[in-house]
């Protein structure tokens, strides 16, 4: 369905701008931004698939993938259609790149989404699988709905949105993975149709003004983005604007969409990327997409105690206190965490809303 959208303004020459995302796309009438979702209706815009989603599932929150937030807990996770970059290497193209939105969503309302999120036990809601800056009303009241039955709210995310749109929209999540594609510009301009300053803005922002707990993932591409240099400057950009303690999640990139034809990343990249950026001194650096215990493993920053040892998504053993702290030396590890039972798993389980 449409509704009302908010972050737009009339232009002079009687086209509407979207101030959403940094594209500032100038609309006529009935045409649409370049993430497709959103529209020009009249003198105003709308979003077009507000209530609607590509499907919904249970998954680890680790797939997210997010490692200090709720360990183990299990997230309820949704997306739309459309995507406001433009990646060559999207790994979920089918869904952010969708044109058939009717065909290819189920209606659920925000209440529907909260409510069925509780009823199967989910600790927190992820907007993924396709951008949610571009659903902002949708996601910031299911968000709403969310905190009102006591279930944390996450964003996956590339980041790219206006300073006028972003302290309304994280001020409703609980945590975010911020993909930071690569590390130079030119990356972000010829294989993303964006630009990474505005990137690293929301990620100093998001760190230096908010509570909203922050992790990153890079995607590694085989000569793309996969230069020791390149993940040196990285690396290092993250422990000077960011701090040392922010997880960074290297990933192995698979042959997809328009990049069908690059290899996949080889084990030993996402690992050399990993001590590269141990080496530049950050304390938690985590390889994904790959079979690597000692990449998925978190330890204590100060001792170097294993805390969390996963296999894949699976957590084989669990070491912290439940303040969050190490039973060895007694320091806090930086994230979100509370008393461990037992872990969801690696399991991904579709679900239908549930609806009274």
């Amino acid at each position: 369905m449409n509704h009302p959208a908010r972050y737009w303004h009339r232009l002079d020459d009687g086209r509407i701008q979207c101030d959403l995302c940094p594209r500032y796309c100038k609309l006529h009438d009935d045409q649409r931004g370049a993430c497709f979702v959103r529209m020009r209706e009249g003198e105003g815009m709308v979003l077009t698939t507000y209530g609607r989603s590509s499907g919904f599932c249970i998954d680890p929150i680790e797939k997210k993938p997010l490692n200090h937030f709720y360990p183990g807990s299990s997230v309820f996770s949704f997306g739309t259609a459309g995507c406001n970059l433009a990646c060559k290497f999207c790994q979920n193209w089918d869904i952010s790149k969708s044109r058939d939105m009717d065909r290819l969503m189920d209606a659920a309302s925000p209440d529907e989404i909260a409510a069925t999120a509780e009823l199967h036990g989910c600790t927190s809601v992820a907007f993924t699988y396709n951008d949610p800056v571009i659903f902002a009303e949708y996601a910031m009241d299911v968000a709403d709905a969310c905190h009102a039955r006591g279930i944390k709210t996450v964003a996956v995310t590339a980041g790219y949105i206006t300073e006028l749109a972003r302290g309304d929209f994280y001020a409703h999540m609980d945590a975010a993975n911020v993909d930071l594609k690569a590390f130079t510009d030119d990356f972000y301009v010829q294989l993303c149709g964006a630009h990474l300053q505005p990137v690293l803005d929301t990620l100093i922002w998001l760190r230096s003004e908010t509570d909203v707990w922050v992790e990153l993932t890079t995607l590694l591409i085989p000569g793309r983005n996969d230069g020791d240099s390149e993940i040196i400057a990285l690396s290092r950009w993250v422990r000077d604007e960011l701090g040392a303690e922010v997880p960074l999640h290297f990933t192995a990139f698979h042959p997809d969409f328009k990049l069908d034809t690059v290899p996949p990343t080889p084990l030993a990249t996402v690992q050399r990327a990993r001590q590269l950026a141990l080496d530049t001194g950050l304390k938690h650096v985590y390889t994904g997409n790959v079979h690597d215990p000692e990449g998925g493993t978190t330890a204590c920053a100060s001792c170097g105690e294993p805390l969390i040892v996963r296999d894949w998504y699976e957590i084989r053993e669990y070491h912290l206190n439940a303040n969050g702290t190490c039973p060895r030396c007694g320091s806090a590890l930086a994230g979100r965490f509370t008393a461990f039972s037992t872990a969801f798993g690696s399991q991904r389980i579709p679900v239908a809303i549930h609806r009274r």
